[in-house]
C-alpha cells in the first residue's frame, strides 16, 4: 500500500525556494530526502510522495524529480514505471553483494595505509578508534564514529576512483546498517574487529590489515542479514 510521507501535515510551513539556494536547488533537495531515508522517517518500500515533497519544499516538480534522479543513482530510490519513485528496498542478494564489495575496496585500503601512511596519519587513526571505543555505549554516536574511522582510513589511501564507489555502496548498506547494531553484542564484536584492524595498521603488517578489514565485513553482513 502506497506510504505518503509521515512529516507533513497540512499546517507545516513550507521550506522556500530561497532557503535553498546555497547550491543547486535539485541537490539540496536530494540532500533532504536522502536525510529522510537514512533516518527511516522514509521507511524501505514506501512510496515517495512527489507533489506532497513539491508543496513541503515550496519548488516546483522539475527540480524535485531531478533530485529523485540522483538518489535512483545512488541506489537509495527506485523510479517504477507509471508508478512513480519508491525507497529501495534492500534485499539478502543486495546486502551480500555490497559487502562483498566494500570488503574488496577497503581491505585494499587498509593494506594500502598500513605500507603507505605517515607516522601522523596512523596517530590520526587511532585517535578515531578511540572515539569508537568511547561511544561503545551510544549506538548513534558509535555508528558515526566508526564512519569517520572508514572514511579517513579511505581518504589516507587516496584514491578518489575507490572513494567514490564506496561512497555509492555504503549509502546502500546504510538503509540496513543500524538494524545490525541492535543486534546483542554486535557493538563489542564490531568494535573488537576494529581494534585488529587498528594493532594492524600499528604493526605497518599490510596483509593483516586487509585480512583484518575483510573479516570486520563479513561479520558485518552476517549481522545484517
Amino acid at each position: 500500500m502506497a506510504t505518503v510521507l509521515p512529516e507533513i501535515s497540512a499546517n507545516a510551513a513550507p521550506v522556500r525556494a530561497a532557503q535553498l539556494r546555497e547550491q543547486a536547488l535539485y541537490e539540496q533537495v536530494a540532500e533532504r530526502i536522502r536525510a529522510r531515508i537514512m533516518a527511516h522517517t522514509l521507511h524501505p518500500g514506501s512510496w515517495i510522495d512527489e507533489q506532497a515533497l513539491a508543496a513541503e519544499y515550496g519548488i516546483s516538480r522539475t527540480p524535485l524529480r531531478e533530485a529523485l534522479k540522483v538518489l535512483a543513482a545512488e541506489g537509495l530510490v527506485t523510479m517504477k514505471l507509471r508508478r512513480g519513485a519508491y525507497v529501495t528496498e534492500v534485499s539478502e542478494r543486495d546486502l551480500a553483494e555490497v559487502y562483498h564489495l566494500l570488503a574488496l575496496l577497503e581491505s585494499d585500503a587498509a593494506m594500502v595505509v598500513a605500507t603507505h601512511a605517515s607516522a601522523a596519519q596512523i596517530a590520526e587513526l587511532a585517535a578515531l578508534h578511540q572515539q569508537l571505543e568511547d561511544q561503545i555505549d551510544d549506538r548513534d554516536r558509535f555508528f558515526a564514529a566508526n564512519e569517520r574511522f572508514h572514511m579517513k582510513l579511505l581518504d589516507i589511501a587516496d584514491n578518489r576512483w575507490r572513494n567514490q564507489l564506496v561512497a555509492d555502496l555504503r549509502k546502500v548498506m546504510k538503509l540496513n546498517r543500524h538494524k545490525s547494531l541492535f543486534k546483542q553484542g554486535r557493538i563489542e564484536d564490531s568494535l573488537a574487529e576494529h581494534e585488529t584492524v587498528m594493532q594492524a595498521l600499528l604493526r605497518r603488517d599490510g596483509a593483516a590489515a586487509a585480512q583484518a578489514m575483510r573479516q570486520h565485513f563479513q561479520n558485518g553482513l552476517a549481522a545484517a542479514s
